[in-house]
């Protein structure tokens, strides 16, 4: 590739494998942003916008964004944190949840973080439970510690008592090796955490996947926000169905109640005037139980459409 290719493109970094990039390479396939990536190569050219994709590890992307090597990019939030990043977060995405935990095993009695200062601690977020910990022993309640990772301006000392320890894998193993008297890693569903014979007693953070940008660049690239909308699109269409029904007039406030929609729902006359047609946007999750409402209130043929793509407001 001719790198000369990338001037007057926007960057935009993506997640080049493990757990956010198959749902990052879905978003950017429905928003409609067309990119063929070459074997082995790490930047694809979009075909149909003026954008290039990065493709970074996860844990690179948001240090990339905060110092402006690239325009936007797709990340976590731990990943944020643990690298300080001064970025801008424009949209949460819904995937990758999990928590950032302090752990220990079941047959200890520790019962919070404080009773950790002093003690060993290993993680791969070397940064983040360093800043914790630092905070926790400067007379930080466990609260007030969590919320000092988001804030740049907060001076955190190093830990000085507390031992951190840093593995980049295997961490749940540290406990039982008698490396550790406490973990701090990310729980999902648990099932590893327990299997190791350990149990949360604190969350540092909870984490997601969100779109960043560079908070310089925000402004002055259309694009950015061009990008922001159609993802959210993605993201809408993604959690919402449009169920359309026929309605008694007399029942109608009732059924409004049940499908609110996004702002408000569709009202349209038929030719019978004593009843209406409603369309209107609904949560994925809960439209069994609301078709069956709207059929105790009345209501019928009551009809449900997947949604390809949309645009709503806020």
């Amino acid at each position: 590739m001719d790198f000369s290719d990338l001037q007057d493109r926007l960057l935009f970094a993506v997640p080049k494998k493990g757990r956010l990039h198959e749902q990052c390479v879905a978003l950017l396939n429905g928003g409609d942003i067309q990119f063929h990536r070459r074997n082995r190569l790490d930047i694809a050219l979009s075909t149909n916008l003026p954008i290039a994709l990065v493709f970074l590890p996860a844990a690179d992307i948001a240090k990339f964004v905060g110092e402006g090597n690239v325009d936007l990019g797709i990340t976590g939030q731990d990943m944020v944190a643990e690298n300080g990043a001064n970025v801008e977060e424009i949209l949460k995405l819904g995937f990758g949840k999990c928590s950032l935990c302090v752990q220990t095993p079941t047959s200890t009695s520790y019962k919070s973080s404080k009773d950790l200062v002093g003690k060993r601690i290993v993680t791969s977020f070397e940064s983040v439970v360093g800043r914790y910990f630092g905070a926790l022993e400067a007379g930080m309640d466990e609260t007030q510690a969590s919320a000092a990772l988001w804030d740049h301006t907060a001076t955190i000392p190093l830990p000085k008592q507390t031992t951190i320890n840093y593995v980049s894998g295997s961490v749940e193993a540290a406990c039982a090796l008698g490396l550790a008297d406490a973990i701090v890693d990310l729980v999902e569903s648990g099932e590893t955490m327990r299997a190791a014979k350990l149990h949360p007693i604190t969350t540092v953070l909870t984490t997601e996947a969100v779109l960043i940008c560079n908070p310089a660049k925000h402004n002055t690239n259309p694009l950015i926000e061009m990008i922001k909308r159609r993802i959210e699109g993605v993201i809408a269409a993604q959690r919402y169905v449009l169920c359309n029904y026929n309605i008694p007039r007399e029942k109608l406030k009732e059924a409004v109640a049940i499908t609110p929609g996004k702002k408000a729902p569709t009202v349209s006359p038929l030719e019978d005037n004593d009843w209406v047609a409603v369309s209107s946007m609904v949560n994925k999750k809960e439209v069994a139980d609301i078709m069956d409402k709207l059929e105790k209130v009345g209501a019928i043929d009551v009809l449900v459409f997947a949604i390809q793509n949309c645009r709503v407001g806020n």
